[in-house]
């Protein structure tokens, strides 16, 4: 099975091709060649204006990298649903089945190994649920002020 940048290639119709772009791309974005050889550690990253439980997230970002980094992984956040329980109306209740779905299937469309789940104390069913389905290690890092 492919690990890292070759699994999960774009389906372009030549696997060399699409290859060449995943890896071209990527280059173009500042990572070295030993850099993308790394396992593919993806970060679950739901920061949003909207939900004060993730005010901090961004200047934890860095420090979440940096340790992948050197466990020899290859950190790449992707977006996922922000759930702020106080702006969402009627309630953020609704919305946790959306949220297992957005968080599985953003995994499973992006080449990863493993992943992060950030999340905040009322979201842990919702990432939890979805990594599962999805198949491949995850760990949450519960960081909220509540």
């Amino acid at each position: 099975m492919a690990k890292g940048l070759k699994k999960g290639l774009t389906q372009y119709g030549d696997q060399d091709f699409s290859r060449y772009l995943r890896y071209s791309f990527a280059r173009s974005m500042g990572y070295s060649g030993t850099m993308l050889s790394r396992p593919v550690v993806g970060i679950a990253y739901p920061p949003s204006g909207f939900n004060n439980c993730h005010r901090h997230f961004p200047e934890l970002l860095d420090a979440v990298k940096r340790g992948v980094i050197s466990a020899g992984g290859l950190p790449l956040e992707f977006p996922t649903i922000s759930l702020g329980e106080s702006f969402i109306n009627p309630t953020s209740m609704m919305f946790r089945n959306l949220m297992s779905m957005d968080v599985e299937e953003m995994i499973r469309a992006q080449p990863m190994d493993s992943v992060v789940l950030w999340v905040d104390v009322t979201k842990l069913a919702g990432t939890a649920d979805g990594s599962l389905s999805a198949g491949i290690p995850a760990i949450q890092l519960v960081a909220g002020p509540m």
